[in-house]
């Protein structure tokens, strides 16, 4: 077992330890969820809750933000931006930081790493200790950040959802190394506040093992993506519970076309139950993902502790 599958499995004890102090959006301001790369996915989940708790919200990616900030909120609408970095340092995620502030926006860090830039650059900041062996794939990190955002956007996220997601890892362990078997196309579909893990779930694969892969809406993947499916493909649904009967359809319908299913929350060629605190399916789900990536990986013989063409802070002179 490698660094990276230790900071998968070894992830839960970090997810109880995360702190606990309420934190909420301040009143009468739309959020705007910043990051780059994986955090800009996690972003994505976030504020779709925000959105679900009837807070106004949209994910926006660290240089959009600071360059065309106009295109994604209307200028003179009270806005607070939320940032997530797990250094800390990303170039572009604490420019968009310093430019909030300087243009009188509050802002609220999210981070892995206490004592960085992005926490000297954050009107209010939250702390969380990540995996100590992670490297530059983020694994624990974005977890991390996705429970405290789903905590910051109103859901009661505890104990429960730390033991379905260990208790789903563990169930779909054994089940993966036989659905990646002669797959080289991987899709990853949700709907919601699903849509940033599955957006986070095809970069896993990307960065990881060097893997085709996408990610969409489910009933969006009929609009021409589905052109791509055959026999290579494996296709990872989690199933929002709005949506599950249309989503099992198209399950359905992709296993016919030669697609094995890993259906989280509904039918598929393998299937597994997803439990937890309300709202935090996204969370429960991502560790499955992360190792899916990791597994991909090792059966090409690929180390995931590097990573091509990646470090593990992207800064920009």
């Amino acid at each position: 077992m490698n660094a990276t599958e230790r900071g998968i499995r070894e992830q839960f004890a970090l997810w109880n330890a995360a702190p606990q102090e309420r934190v909420a959006p301040l009143p009468e301001k739309m959020q705007v969820v910043v990051g780059c790369g994986t955090s800009v996915h996690i972003a994505d989940s976030i504020a779709a809750g925000l959105n679900e708790r009837g807070r106004l919200a949209r994910a926006v990616p660290g240089n959009e933000w600071t360059r065309r900030s106009s295109d994604y909120v209307p200028s003179g609408l009270p806005v607070e931006v939320v940032a997530l970095s797990r250094s800390g340092e990303s170039t572009e995620t604490v420019a968009a930081a310093r430019f909030s502030r300087a243009s009188g926006v509050p802002v609220l860090g999210i981070t892995c790493a206490p004592g960085s830039t992005l926490s000297r650059e954050s009107d209010r900041l939250i702390e969380v200790d990540t995996h100590a062996e992670e490297g530059i794939v983020m694994t624990a990190s974005a977890s991390l950040m996705l429970l405290i955002g789903l905590r910051y956007a109103g859901f009661s996220i505890g104990t429960d959802t730390t033991a379905a997601a260990e208790a789903l890892l563990k169930a779909a362990d054994p089940a993966i190394r036989e659905l990646i078997e002669g797959r080289s196309h991987f899709v990853f579909l949700g709907g919601g506040s699903y849509y940033g893990v599955a957006r986070e779930g095809a970069l896993k694969m990307q960065e990881m093992s060097l893997s085709q892969s996408e990610a969409h809406h489910p009933l969006e993947y009929r609009h021409g993506p589905i052109s791509l499916i055959d026999e290579r493909s494996l296709v990872v649904l989690m199933y929002h519970p709005e949506t599950r009967k249309e989503e099992s359809v198209l399950a359905e319908e992709l296993i016919s076309k030669g697609a094995r299913v890993l259906g989280l929350g509904g039918p598929g060629t393998v299937s597994f139950d997803v439990g937890g605190d309300v709202g935090a399916g996204p969370l429960v789900c991502l560790p499955v993902l992360q190792l899916l990536g990791e597994y991909v990986a090792r059966m090409k013989g690929l180390d995931t502790l590097a990573p091509r063409h990646l470090t593990k802070v992207v800064t920009i002179a």
